[in-house]
């Protein structure tokens, strides 16, 4: 029987000097940040994947248009912090606000990927006085059409299949997605591999239980939205509500749900779009 070839997981570019963050009376937590004195930029990552695999293509130009780009592993995803505790949205708000005051960034601009498009509507609602603004992408209001709750009811077994057999887990899921195991994408495999099965399975339970309908529109801050227009896992329609409902300006991208890395040629410009729309460009040089 041939052996499976043992592809080493390079990550397609240099990435940000990481940092580990010791926060007092809550842990520890693995940080990207690029330094510099740019105004701050937090990027937060969508589920089952790391600030690395969702973000990697959007480092570079962020730093390169004058930003201090910073972005978290959430609890039990790749690097993220190991909680004793079952995972809640609100403690990886509490997470990211807990690392700012930490290093003494007084604002930020918050920008969230499908699951942290979430936990930016929750730093908004919680730390305002943390958030510049915010650009929000991938994402919406809630998570409870009946298509998606379908999805929810699987959440044990995923935990299961991560646990047990992450590699035959994730395997089984680049061939439904038609993505090879090759050179390219075994860092993707390495950066998969790193979750915590329970954590990543009750984060999927808190998104299906995640609606900020009732107090959103409460929320009073500059924002912007990245549509991803062709999304198969988060529909443009619930998109646009949740951009009407927090006062976003709209900045579209004919791209599906995974494709902002690898057609960041057009998905980096709306989102430096969209940081300009919101002010995060003050003090920036041009």
């Amino acid at each position: 029987m041939a052996r499976t070839r043992a592809y080493q997981p390079i990550p397609p570019r240099e990435m940000p000097p990481a940092r580990t963050v010791l926060v007092p009376d809550r842990g520890e937590f693995f940080v990207r940040d690029t330094g510099g004195d740019g105004p701050a930029v937090l990027l937060l990552h969508g589920w089952m994947v790391s600030a690395d695999l969702n973000w990697y293509s959007a480092y570079g130009p962020l730093a390169d248009a004058g930003y201090r780009v910073l972005a978290i592993d959430h609890r039990g995803h790749a690097r993220g912090m190991r909680a004793l505790a079952p995972f809640r949205l609100t403690d990886c708000a509490d997470d990211a606000a807990a690392v700012l005051r930490t290093l003494e960034i007084e604002q930020t601009i918050a920008v969230g990927y499908s699951m942290g498009g979430t936990i930016a509507q929750l730093i908004a609602r919680d730390h305002r006085d943390l958030i510049g603004g915010l650009v929000l992408s991938g994402t919406c209001q809630h998570f409870q059409d009946p298509e998606t709750v379908k999805l929810w009811r699987w959440m044990g077994a995923v935990g299961l299949g991560v646990k047990l057999a992450p590699k035959t887990f994730f395997k089984a899921g680049f061939r439904r997605s038609g993505i090879p195991l090759n050179e390219r994408t075994a860092w993707w495999m390495s950066e998969l591999m790193r979750h915590s099965g329970r954590d990543v399975a009750e984060a999927g339970r808190e998104l299906g239980r995640f609606d900020s309908r009732p107090w959103l529109g409460s929320v009073r801050v500059p924002a912007a939205m990245v549509l991803t227009a062709r999304d198969s896992a988060v529909s443009p329609a619930k998109q646009y509500e949740l951009a009407a409902a927090v006062g976003a300006t709209v900045f579209e991208v004919p791209l599906d749900h995974l494709e902002l890395t690898s057609r960041d040629a057009e998905y980096n410009p709306a989102l430096l779009s969209a940081l300009a729309a919101v002010g995060a460009r003050e003090g920036v040089p041009a």
